[in-house]
């Protein structure tokens, strides 16, 4: 599957450069929507960390409140994303502005943040590919799109991050209620196979047994994930990193050279890198619509995450950095939660909906390699493989007209 926490130094991404929709964004640079003028001092990024910390344990007691296991509540869902949308910002902005702070304290936090983010992430993300490709199952096969199952427990969340900030865009509201949070509950899960079996009754021999067998693999990987997620979150390792955040919320690690530092370069330096990474995309060739591009090495033996999507990931968590990076400058200026800018939202919908489509496609040709399945299903898996691979090329397609209409100008 495509990597969550891909190196923010990356030299495919041709410049330097570490969620769930992409979520509530940060203000461009520009006199027009830039949050103040002149040097913004070291002490607005202690403020922002502060905060970011003081959400984290908000939402780990949350967590433990209402409980992760067989009594999971909705509650529960919210604080995993809530904790997953405070690590990404506290690891994003101690990469950006690494500078200002503590060198041995924040490369020995950074990994620790994205080990709790990405851990938190495996089972949401199994259920959310879960239902995609459902989904993609019923409408390839004619019959009626899969009901919604209940509110989605992947909602809003308050904070300088803003709303969704790590939910998926294309993913139905019925992930939740699938068990997509690591609250999940084994009566849930059976609940949700036994509706899905009736579901398939509708459709072709060969999309049900596709259906049944994606079931069966997806759901055993979010089992597991989720039993890794319960694990993780009592772990020494977890309570160790929860330790360092409870010590921020108070105190942050400046240098002593912070007391002079602008954070504005640094923030300008993510921009610089989005910029030439976005640069080093084939925009023109995702510029024309249906170019089948995104089908290219499609029948690869390779099990590697295609080689084509690496570099769309890794502009997607730039995109990111740069988000976080102005909500700090932001923050200098007001306490208030940054206002979200529609096109860098837009686009970092796109990419989203990239990144699940990719995913989506690496588990359908996963489980097309299953030994011994029926030619029928296979044709089906086939299908469905080749249909997500056409809406990664229309999430490029859709991000290439948004950057190039109304990114690129106001950056």
């Amino acid at each position: 599957m495509a990597q969550r926490h891909l190196d923010p130094t990356d030299p495919r991404t041709g410049s330097g450069r570490g969620p769930g929709p992409g979520s509530m964004t940060g203000p461009t640079a520009g006199p027009a929507t830039g949050p103040t003028a002149g040097p913004v001092p070291a002490e607005a990024l202690a403020g922002y960390l502060r905060a970011q910390a003081t959400e984290f344990l908000r939402a780990l007691r949350l967590h433990r409140e209402s409980g992760a296991g067989a009594a999971s509540s909705e509650g529960s869902v919210e604080a995993a994303l809530a904790l997953r949308r405070s690590a990404r910002r506290i690891s994003g902005s101690l990469h950006t502005f690494q500078a200002a702070l503590d060198p041995d304290w924040s490369e020995a936090m950074r990994p620790e943040l994205a080990w709790v983010s990405g851990t938190l992430a495996l089972e949401h993300a199994c259920s959310a590919r879960l239902e995609r490709l459902l989904q993609a199952l019923h409408r390839l096969s004619g019959t009626a799109a899969l009901p919604a199952q209940g509110p989605a427990g992947a909602g809003s969340a308050s904070g300088p991050g803003g709303p969704g900030g790590s939910a998926r865009s294309s993913v139905p509201a019925s992930v939740a209620a699938r068990g997509a949070s690591v609250a999940a509950s084994p009566a849930t899960t059976a609940g949700t196979r036994t509706t899905a079996a009736a579901e398939r009754g509708s459709l072709t021999v060969g999309a049900a047994k596709a259906g049944a067998l994606l079931d069966r693999q997806l759901t055993l990987a979010r089992t597991r994930a989720h039993s890794t997620a319960l694990q993780a979150l009592g772990s020494s390792r977890f309570h160790a990193v929860a330790d360092k955040v409870a010590v921020l919320a108070s105190e942050v690690p400046l240098t002593p050279a912070a007391s002079a530092a602008d954070l504005r370069p640094p923030a300008e330096a993510a921009r610089e890198r989005l910029v030439d990474a976005v640069a080093a995309l084939p925009l023109l060739t995702a510029g024309s619509p249906y170019n089948a591009e995104a089908l290219v090495h499609g029948l690869s033996p390779d099990l590697a995450p295609h080689p084509q999507d690496a570099p769309w990931h890794q502009v997607r968590l730039l995109l990111r950095l740069h988000r976080y990076a102005h909500e700090v400058l932001y923050c200098a200026a007001t306490p208030a939660a940054p206002p979200p800018d529609l096109p860098l939202l837009a686009a970092g919908e796109a990419l989203d909906r990239h990144r699940d489509a990719s995913e989506a496609s690496a588990a359908a040709a996963h489980a097309a390699r299953t030994p011994r399945i029926a030619p029928a299903t296979a044709y089906a898996l086939g299908v469905l493989h080749a249909d997500q691979r056409h809406e990664v090329e229309a999430a490029r397609y859709a991000f290439q007209r948004i950057w190039q209409k109304d990114v690129l100008g106001s950056l």
